[in-house]
Parts: structure tokens; sequence; C-alpha cells
């Protein structure tokens, strides 16, 4: 499958960077303006996954891997219902598509859903402006507004919001409660998720461990959690500042309150981190891709892992400490290898931890999986504690 127009179409592009750096290229997917956050992801492949991510909302996404788009896209493996990235960056698309599995290539794709692309630009160049200077604001013309003067177009990107302070979730949630019914012989009941901005295969992992997923949308009280009643609770990943969802931050602290078993992945660390009395904060340019070691405490095993967040917990990483909004004794329990990152919160006397990192991984790697398990066998735990205590 050729994509002749990726042949013949070779419009004029432009990244410009808030600080005033510009990088001159090629249109790729929909022509326009698009604003955003500007960060690198370092994954070799799943870029098609990374894409679908809602995670990725708000955010113009610079894939560092210099060949993008052999293998298509297909209509299987999205993370969601639509791309979420605000922008994209490649170096070398892929004039071919090669898999037997592509249903379109993705140059179509972006073209499909609205998103505006750059390519034939030195992303191994704007990567390590980004690793020096830290993630900054950032826009991508195409099409009749490469045209624009570099001054218009660097006001429009320095008047753009930052990405701190913003609650995106609004943008990537469900809308009303969709259900998944739980898969295998055991049924341990209902899990309340609060999408802010969850991918399928978290689903997946979920129903595969016996749970009746309810996917809720970010505007849930806890009455309405109370109304399914659900045996465990669960935080999605999702994007933006988690100091600006303070909502849900309250809505997490009346469900453990509550003795619901919690589980939280990537920005559903951050909120459990905050629930705990914890603060969070903007790291330099973030952790993207599918090759970040972690370090497990309770094992001492290092997993490689998928990530993708802009801000993280702070919180000590070698000693036990109380929560200070009463819920009893915290640990990190994940230690990011790099750079000293929180990749985890285990509360030692109510049932919940999180992870900062994505155990679902669809695009791999898989090292990480048995969080699931770990999450079934607590509820399972929890539950038979509940029974006995009668």
């Amino acid at each position: 499958m050729t994509d002749i127009r990726s042949l013949l179409d070779r419009d004029p592009a432009v990244l410009v960077l808030e600080d005033g750096a510009r990088y001159e290229g090629f249109a790729y997917g929909a022509r326009g303006t698009t604003l955003g956050e500007v960060v690198f992801s370092t994954g070799m492949t799943g870029y098609q996954e990374t894409l679908t991510d809602p995670s990725y909302a708000g955010q113009i996404v610079l894939q560092t891997a210099p060949h993008i788009g052999n293998t298509g896209v297909n209509g299987e493996d999205p993370e969601s219902r639509r791309i979420w990235v605000a922008g994209y960056i490649v170096r070398d698309p892929s004039r071919v598509v090669s898999n037997w599995r592509a249903d379109e290539s993705l140059d179509a794709a972006l073209e499909r859903d609205g998103i505006v692309g750059i390519s034939g630009i030195d992303t191994r160049a704007i990567t390590r402006r980004i690793r020096s200077e830290g993630s900054m604001r950032g826009g991508v013309f195409s099409g009749a507004d490469a045209a624009k003067t570099p001054e218009e177009q660097l006001a429009i990107v320095r008047e753009a919001p930052e990405m701190t302070g913003q609650n995106l979730s609004a943008e990537v949630s469900v809308s009303e409660t969709e259900v998944t019914a739980a898969r295998g012989d055991e049924r341990l009941g209902r899990v309340a998720v609060i999408d802010l901005g969850i991918k399928q295969a978290t689903i997946e992992n979920l129903a595969n461990r016996g749970f009746d997923v309810h996917v809720m949308p970010y505007t849930t009280t806890i009455d309405d959690i109370r109304a399914i009643d659900p045996v465990a609770f669960f935080y999605s990943n999702g994007p933006g500042d988690p100091a600006a969802s303070s909502a849900h931050v309250e809505l997490l602290r009346g469900a453990l309150r509550d003795g619901l078993p919690f589980f939280g992945i990537c920005f559903g660390n951050q909120l459990f981190g905050r629930a705990l009395g914890l603060d969070t904060y903007k790291l330099p340019f973030g952790h993207r891709g599918i090759n970040q070691p972690v370090r497990d405490k309770l094992t001492g095993r290092v997993e490689i892992t998928a990530q993708n967040h802009g801000f993280a917990v702070q919180a000590p990483l070698d000693e036990v400490f109380e929560s200070s909004e009463g819920f009893g004794r915290v640990e990190v329990s994940h230690i990011g290898l790099n750079d000293d990152v929180v990749e985890g919160l285990r509360a030692l006397d109510i049932p919940a931890f999180s992870v900062q990192y994505h155990p679902e991984a669809a695009g791999g790697p898989h090292d990480s999986n048995y969080l699931f398990d770990r999450f079934a066998d607590m509820v399972r735990e929890h539950v038979a504690s509940k029974k006995d205590a009668k």
C-alpha cells in the first residue's frame, strides 16, 4: 500500500517553539495550525497506541525514532476512539505501508482526525533542546498558515495556555457510563473506573481479571459510585495538571474513607498522592516512551516500563511516612532509575496502591502487567476480610 500523495504533495510547514526556535519542514497529516506543549516520546514502536492515548491531549508529540508509519494503522490497535495528540512531529515518514494488518496510512489517519503534523526536520536537535531547556509551548503551521510571518507565528505560540494549571479531563472522558462485562469463570464484582483518559487495554486487563468494568465520566460523584455498589475503585491515566483536579482528589478521599480498595495508574498515581496529602510538581521534560527502568522496592526487580507523564509526586523515597489526610502509613513502592522520580505509592493501613507508569502497555513492554493481578488479589483479600468480620 503506497500513499501516493506523500510522494507528490510536499506542502511547507514550520515548527515554532516559544523560545523563538524555528524548524522548517513539510506538512504531514492535516493542514493548518495546531498549538500545544511539545514533548518527545522515545518508543521505537507502538506509534498508533501513542497517538490514540488520551493522556497526550494538549501535547504536540515528537517521535525520536527516525522512521514512522512503516506499518500504517489498523482498526484493532487504537487505545481509544480517536487520535488525541495536539500535533505530530516525525523525521522520516514512511512512503510505503508494509503490513498485512494495515487499513490505511498513518498520514491519512492523521488527516482524517484533523491532526496537524510536520515531517522532514531534525528531531534529534529538537529533542536535545527540550532536554536542556525543558518542555515548552509550540505550534505547527502548515498549508496557508506556513506563510504567516515568523513574528505572527511566535506571538500565536506565546498566547497559548501552558500545561501547568490545565484540567483536561472533560476533553477526553466518556459522557456516560460504559460497562464491559467480566471474563472468565471468576467474577470479583464491579470496579468503578473514573475515566480521566483511560486506554482500552486497561479495560481489557480489568475485565480479564474478573471485574465488571464500569467506566464512569469525570463528573462522577461519590453517590454515583455508591449507587453501583462496587468492590473496588480505579483512577485511569489522563492529561493535565493534577493540581488542577481538586474535585477528583476529594472524590478519591471519599472512596478511600468508604473503604474501597483502590488502584491508580499514571494520572491516577498523582491524584492518589494528592489525596494522601502529598504535593505534585512538573518535570523538566517528562517521561515518555516504552523503555523507562523502574525498581519495585518490594521485590527488588527492575522493570522496563511504558510511561507518559509530565508531572510527578513529591514524597520521601526511603522511609515510611504518615498521610496528613488520615489514611495511615504510606511508602514509595517504585522508583525511576533514571532520575529517582516516584513511580509508585503503597498505603500500608488501607487497601490502596498506584503506579506512575502503564502496566497495560498494549504496545509493550509487558514487565508490569502483574500489577493487575496484584490489584485483583488485594480485592479478594479485602472482600474475604469483610466476610470474616461478619
